[in-house]
């Protein structure tokens, strides 16, 4: 699976590439190395790069930027908390499943979270400049990516698909929100 054309085929028609994903395996340690370890960089890498090098203008102050140490270590941070938040994240979307009416399985639960991010990461590359970070909201198409993907993978009934897909979405927002706190809680100027 090359990364780049399943990002694309997840933004250009979701609906289509479940159905390849659904007959896929879920091996987490294939999903974690192969995908997320590329698309999860474009968040801290693109942040990074905008909070040290491009500096964000604060009125009344001039041009701020984050220094390397808390850039960089913020950014390593985050990176890792991407793993985190796509096992926790297939974790609660498998174990409600049956809530649901749904099938447990956390392979499928996991391939569930870690394509649904797509739109999340890919969004990360507007960190870069602080102008434009106002387009992270780009990222709300992924609960539509997920919207698509959760009734064919857990096998949920279509009258109890709309709750169940809130409760995940509700999830995966507050994983993103719970990681961006910590990384800023610990490293202050990270994120600028």
């Amino acid at each position: 699976m090359n990364p780049a054309l399943r990002a694309k085929a997840m933004l250009a028609d979701p609906s289509a590439e479940w159905a390849r994903i659904e007959r896929e395996s879920g091996d987490p340690a294939y999903l974690l190395s192969r995908y997320v370890a590329v698309l999860a960089l474009l968040p801290p890498l693109f942040g990074f790069i905008g909070a040290c090098f491009v500096g964000a203008i604060v009125p009344g102050t001039g041009l701020l930027r984050a220094s390397w140490f808390d850039g960089a270590f913020g950014a390593i941070f985050l990176y890792m908390e991407s793993f985190i938040a796509m096992l926790v994240l297939a974790f609660i979307i498998d174990i409600v499943a049956p809530l649901f009416g749904g099938k447990k399985d956390f392979d499928a639960a996991l391939k569930l979270a870690v394509y649904s991010f797509t739109p999340v990461w890919l969004a990360g590359i507007f960190l870069l400049l602080p102008g434009l970070h106002f387009l992270v909201l780009t990222a709300f198409y992924g609960v539509y990516v997920l919207a698509a993907g959760l009734p064919r993978l857990m096998k949920t009934p279509k009258p109890q698909s709309p709750l169940y897909i809130t409760l995940a979405a509700a999830c995966a927002f507050g994983l993103i929100v719970g990681a961006v706190i910590a990384q800023r809680t610990i490293f202050p100027a990270s994120g600028i």
